[in-house]
């Protein structure tokens, strides 16, 4: 499932290629044919998103509510001024690295003739949900948990339900955080997977953040102090903005990533941060996905195990309680 930081670059790529523009919606698996003609002709205001929710406002006071959920993805085309991504959500792509529609000067993207110039959106592929037309592109949804045609009210019902977004931060937030966790009983890794806790935040980071902050992923949310929850809270925003600004989850810095089975020197971590070098996807997590091996800071096997529905890593010597 894609996480906050992928949704809020979605609500920006929406923005950047269709703000401003008239727009054809059109259902071609049917399943949205309802909603699609509420919305049809009209022109596109802004895309915004709350953790996992993406909404599309449009000048009718409508909003295409859409949530991806485990199974949906946007793909993305048109002429060399659409820089719309390939696609986003799932299946997901390796580093979840996202990529822009190529230009005219090599033949254009998809939706292109051979001479780069755009010809319109190409039939639709497979259970297209919705698909978002103009002059210059598309966007086609399959597989999404929701897609709605809301008012504006009910836009404000979803937001109200969900928790804190690291990526908006507002003032109050911290606390607001904080005394979420405190609330509850449950471990604090189930509590940073409910989105009414906090929102936009998935299996990736929930592992990553409770492990840079040393914390044992079955404390008891009511059992966190109220000063690391709201540093957990400050590392979460910072490692999500990341992420938003980088496409991809990074959690380590660089001299945890390795070359030829050694740790990078100073030097080299140093010209990595300055080019904004990349590492490699297996460097690129403390914990996450690492289970049966070496802690990359105290060389103890990192262990997994079930909870609330996904797999959960973490290390057991550097995160005890």
């Amino acid at each position: 499932m894609p996480e906050g930081h992928s949704v809020r670059r979605l609500a920006r790529q929406f923005g950047d290629v269709f703000g401003g523009r008239r727009l054809s919606v059109s259902s071609p698996q049917g399943r949205f044919s309802a909603g699609a003609a509420l919305l049809d002709g009209h022109t596109l205001l802004a895309a915004d998103a709350h953790g996992k929710h993406l909404f599309l406002h449009f000048d009718n006071a409508l909003v295409l509510h859409v949530h991806l959920g485990l199974y949906g993805a946007w793909s993305f085309g048109g002429d060399s001024t659409f820089a719309g991504s390939s696609s986003i959500g799932a299946p997901r792509r390796v580093g979840e690295r996202e990529t822009f529609a190529e230009g005219s000067d090599d033949g254009g993207g998809p939706g292109s003739d051979g001479d780069g110039a755009y010809a319109g959106p190409p039939a639709p592929v497979g259970a297209v949900r919705v698909r978002l037309s103009s002059s210059n592109g598309w966007a086609d949804l399959r597989g999404a948990t929701t897609c709605e045609a809301i008012t504006l009210a009910e836009t404000d019902v979803v937001r109200a339900r969900l928790g804190p977004d690291p990526l908006v931060n507002r003032r109050g937030d911290a606390g607001r955080f904080a005394a979420n966790l405190q609330s509850r009983k449950a471990p604090v890794a189930a509590l940073l997977m409910d989105q009414k806790i906090i929102a936009g935040v998935g299996n990736v980071y929930r592992a990553e953040v409770l492990f840079r902050r040393r914390l044992d992923p079955w404390l008891p949310g009511n059992n966190l102090q109220d000063g690391e929850a709201r540093k957990l809270w400050r590392d979460v925003v910072s490692v999500m903005n990341d992420g938003v600004a980088d496409g991809r989850i990074i959690t380590t810095t660089p001299r945890y990533w390795t070359g030829n089975g050694r740790a990078a020197k100073p030097a080299a971590e140093a010209a990595a941060m300055k080019s904004g070098t990349f590492p490699a996807r297996d460097n690129a997590h403390f914990v996450y996905k690492r289970d049966g091996l070496p802690c990359r800071v105290c060389g103890t096997t990192v262990l997994a195990a079930e909870l609330v529905g996904r797999k959960l890593y973490w290390c057991p010597y550097c995160q005890q309680s």
